[in-house]
């Protein structure tokens, strides 16, 4: 896998894992009308979201960063390929669970939501303490307005360059296939990331204003779960956007479907074998080794089935009398009913080897 394609592996282990790790902690304690468990699962699921928040928001950047490297500055995309994308996740989830860890040392802390049924980074402690203000002011200026802002201006670049140069290409009458997976390819790209920046837009509106307020007065809990919900929701509809959008991947899924209706089936193939029929009607050939194939004075006219070989004798150029000659009866892939004998044809000359 190279270019983006990892980054979209490493973007699908993030949306799985957040899904089937945290989220049902979250659904059972909705069913409870209250959260379960004590400090410990809440500090358990605001860490794992958190971590994978950061990684799926930093995924998508760098994907945003190595679609336009790749259309727009191809010198440097050379270098984002084999080992070095592969650092590159490593670092993106050195980095996300490094900051997400903070909390466990004093700098900030993990605290229920207002509606109480889920765990979020405690975005109140800006009026607690100085390294509170700092975690909170670093999350949200380096950890989300800089990955936001690399997204949107990435996309945009690119989406204008393939655009640019997709007209430019029509107006020559110049048509292609890579021309029209090149901007199906951005376009995929670029609505992955304007939904994932749509579904968490809401959801980190809410918290910064959350900031600058010590009590949740100004808002009722429903304003906390809605956002919340939409942004969990940014793991959804990616698999789907991205089906959509590959034809490989659509035609890879189907085979794979049939497979395992063939296998749940019962594993049943029909095998149809098909016959040749032979021909009653044979061909003459002649074989010698050199020299030229004198024809028979005399032919056998009333050949049987039962005699497969007749001897005849051959001369050389120079008409010294060679080593005998052996005709053979073969099959022939004709079958007419105007032949009524097993004559060869008059045209057909010996074949000699």
């Amino acid at each position: 896998m190279v270019g983006s394609e990892l980054l979209c592996v490493n973007l699908a282990v993030v949306d799985f894992f957040c899904c089937i790790c945290f989220y049902p902690l979250s659904i059972m304690s909705s069913f409870n009308h209250a959260w379960l468990g004590e400090n410990i699962t809440c500090v358990y699921y605001g860490l794992g979201c958190y971590i994978f928040g950061l990684c799926g928001m930093f995924t998508v950047a760098a994907i945003s960063v190595t679609r336009y490297l790749k259309t727009c500055n191809s010198f440097f995309y050379a270098w984002l390929d084999g080992a070095n994308l592969r650092i590159m996740c490593a670092v993106i989830w050195l980095v996300a669970t490094l900051w997400s860890s903070f909390p466990l040392f004093g700098w900030g802390d993990y605290v229920p939501e207002p509606y109480g049924l889920s765990c979020t980074v405690a975005w109140k402690g800006y009026h607690t303490s100085a390294k509170d203000a700092f975690y909170v002011i670093c999350s949200f200026a380096c950890f989300t307005l800089v990955p936001v802002l690399l997204i949107v201006v990435s996309q945009c670049q690119t989406l204008y360059k393939v655009s640019r140069f997709s007209d430019t290409l029509s107006a020559r009458g110049i048509r292609n296939n890579l021309r029209r997976t090149e901007k199906r390819l951005s376009v995929m790209f670029f609505c992955i990331s304007l939904g994932f920046v749509i579904a968490w837009a809401p959801y980190a509106i809410v918290s910064f204003l959350f900031i600058f307020h010590k009590g949740d007065w100004y808002m009722a809990p429903e304003g906390f779960v809605f956002p919340a919900l939409f942004a969990k929701s940014s793991h959804i509809y990616n698999p789907f956007i991205y089906f959509y959008f590959n034809k490989t991947f659509q035609r890879e899924l189907r085979c794979l479907y049939l497979s395992l209706c063939s296998k749940l089936g019962g594993n049943r193939v029909g095998v149809h074998v098909a016959t040749v029929p032979q021909p009653p009607f044979p061909i003459h050939i002649q074989l010698h080794e050199r020299g030229r194939v004198k024809k028979p004075k005399t032919q056998d006219r009333t050949h049987s089935k039962s005699k497969s070989k007749s001897k005849v004798q051959c001369t050389s150029d120079n008409g010294v009398i060679g080593r005998p000659v052996y005709t053979c009866w073969g099959s022939t892939s004709k079958n007419s009913s105007n032949i009524l004998n097993t004559k060869p044809a008059e045209h057909c000359l010996p074949v000699s080897i």
